[in-house]
């Protein structure tokens, strides 16, 4: 029995990493990359608004002695949709992110676009969050970096119906405008589902065919990264299927009222070992929502989010590891450095270097 929006090939993978025993790393890395749409369903400004300002006064509130294996908070961060630039949407988040919460990276939905709008945009937004709101960061040549997430998940033109994108050499576009990693994937059980699942590799753009991420070059230790590639940090996805009688189910990272926090599914986010390759000892679980939906919301801002929290200590404490909270940045980074080899993680070494 396959999922929608998986083909044979990547529901057997899925299904062969959900039946993997349980590893056991030394060091856990986990992200929040949240798909943040306070416009969502048409809310009006005034709903926008409470949606915002209850991530503002509730998230601190939420997490206050949650802390990871370094004594810090979990770090959430927002991936703003910049085709609907609201400036005091982005004042209080950079709010949450001055005072050690997270951080705000780019959100966007187009449709029939072009590689010249698209690269406009991007320009443009890019330099508002960093020149009025203080947000993104910039290396050391003065680029601003950004993270990434393509809304409705098409990703360099890869919704099979060819809607909501446009721009068959957009990994081009990103890499040249300062992207520093995409976070998209997974998109399961959307059919912009990429065949590669549960990885971190580089991929490279063919400007004459959509969907050029759907294969790539795994990053490995000490390997070069290419000048043309764009860094792909995957989520995890999984199929399991625990008891003959039951249907098969699907694992993708996301947390939603219809998907909740629960520390029983650590197991599952560890079991898909996202990782550079040859670095069994680091893994990174890249976790998904839209966490401006009031369903969703609920998960992060009440009760379960603490006992998530607490929940994932004592998992580190059964299988041994240290787990560290950072945001998708800190994690661009930490890749880089186990893809140098680097035995522990060096938090006083997180900058995004310019692309080779």
């Amino acid at each position: 029995m396959l999922i929608r929006g998986m083909g044979p090939t990547t529901f057997a993978r899925a299904y062969r990493a959900g039946q993997r025993p349980t590893p056991r790393p030394r060091h856990v890395f986990i992200a929040v990359a949240d798909h943040f749409e306070p416009e969502r369903d048409g809310a009006s400004l005034e709903r926008q608004r409470l949606r915002v300002d209850r991530w503002l006064t509730d998230y601190p509130a939420s997490v206050d002695g949650c802390c990871d294996s370094r004594g810090r908070p979990p770090q959430h961060t927002f991936f703003y949709p910049i085709e609907c630039y609201t400036a005091e949407h982005l004042d209080k988040l950079a709010k949450l992110k001055r005072a050690g919460y997270g951080d705000v990276e780019v959100h966007l939905h187009h449709d029939d676009d072009n590689a010249d709008s698209l690269r406009e945009l991007l320009l443009r937004s890019t330099r508002t969050l960093h020149t009025r709101h203080g947000l993104l960061h910039q290396d050391a040549s003065g680029q601003i970096r950004y993270g990434f997430i393509h809304g409705n998940w098409a990703l360099d033109n890869s919704h099979p119906d060819g809607c909501h994108c446009g721009v068959n050499n957009e990994l081009t576009v990103l890499r040249e405008t300062g992207c520093y990693a995409d976070f998209t994937m997974p998109a399961a059980p959307h059919a912009a589902q990429t065949r590669t699942i549960n990885s971190i590799y580089d991929a490279i753009d063919d400007p004459q065919r959509s969907k050029s991420h759907d294969l790539g070059t795994p990053v490995t230790v000490d390997s070069e990264r290419p000048a043309e590639g764009l860094l792909m940090i995957q989520g995890p996805l999984l199929v399991n299927h625990r008891r003959p009688w039951q249907k098969p189910r699907l694992e993708n990272g996301n947390v939603a009222g219809s998907q909740p926090l629960s520390s029983h599914r650590i197991d599952d986010w560890l079991k898909a070992r996202v990782g550079v390759a040859g670095h069994p000892a680091w893994q990174f679980i890249k976790l998904h929502t839209h966490g401006a939906w009031e369903a969703n919301t609920d998960q992060w801002l009440g009760p379960s989010a603490a006992a998530f929290h607490h929940g994932l200590r004592e998992t580190s404490r059964r299988y041994g590891f240290r787990y560290y909270y950072v945001t998708a940045r800190e994690m661009a980074a930490l890749v880089e450095q186990a893809r140098q080899g680097r035995t522990d993680p060096d938090f006083d070494d997180l900058s995004i270097t310019n692309q080779p």
